[in-house]
């Protein structure tokens, strides 16, 4: 879609915040697998180097949820509030013409 379109239909911020919350679930996801992998390290110096990189899983995810909290599009404490947003979204995106 046309840059300009995009921005006078606000589809700019939508895909931001698509974007977003993909990388979000992608963090969480890393998270998740570093921490199993620690578990099934078979030696303390592979264990040391997984938990590097959980370590930096989880401060990525931190960036991320905050970066998207300052500009409302996550809201992890309120879940009907994150419903209703979800919903919104998806109104938007039904409603986006196909190319």
């Amino acid at each position: 879609m046309n840059p300009i379109i995009e921005h006078l239909m606000g589809v700019q911020s939508l895909t931001d915040q698509v974007i977003a919350m993909d990388f979000l679930i992608t963090s969480k996801s890393a998270v998740r697998n570093y921490a199993m992998a620690v578990t099934d390290a078979g030696t303390p110096e592979i264990k040391a180097v997984l938990i590097r990189q959980l370590d930096e899983a989880i401060l990525a995810h931190e960036r991320i949820v905050t970066y998207m909290l300052e500009r409302g599009w996550y809201h992890p404490w309120d879940t009907k509030q994150q419903l209703q947003f979800n919903m919104q979204n998806v109104d938007t995106a039904l409603g986006l013409p196909l190319n």
